[in-house]
Parts: C-alpha cells; sequence; structure tokens
C-alpha cells in the first residue's frame, strides 16, 4: 500500500492524460484522500476557478504554491 504524497487543503496543479478533456488543467485544490487504484493513490480535488470536483490519481498531480 502506497502512502498519499499530497495532504487535504494542499494545492495542487492538476494536468489530465492526453486522452482525458484537457480544459481541466489547472489549479485545484486536495479535499480527499481516497483508496488506491491498483497501486496508485488517488485523490478527489476541487477546482480553484469554478469550484468543480473530481476524482483524480496521484501521478496525475504536481505540487502547487498557494
Amino acid at each position: 500500500m502506497a502512502a498519499h504524497r499530497f495532504t487535504i487543503g494542499q494545492a495542487v496543479q492538476f494536468s489530465p492524460d492526453r486522452r482525458e478533456d484537457g480544459s481541466a488543467r489547472g489549479r485545484y485544490t486536495i479535499v480527499r484522500q481516497l483508496p488506491e487504484e491498483g497501486s496508485t493513490p488517488q485523490y478527489r480535488i476541487k477546482s480553484k476557478t469554478d469550484g468543480h470536483e473530481r476524482v483524480v490519481r496521484e501521478n496525475q498531480l504536481e505540487r502547487r504554491a498557494v
């Protein structure tokens, strides 16, 4: 079981995969840590722009300064 790298409330940059909607790219806040999918931790994140929430894999996120 892998440990989550990001904490609740942390600012992150979301970069979707090429096959996913690129308009979702941007600044988000970690709302919740979720169980792994395979061996990759997942998170619920909330957009700082429009408030939209989504579930993403850890490898789609980067640390971001507030």
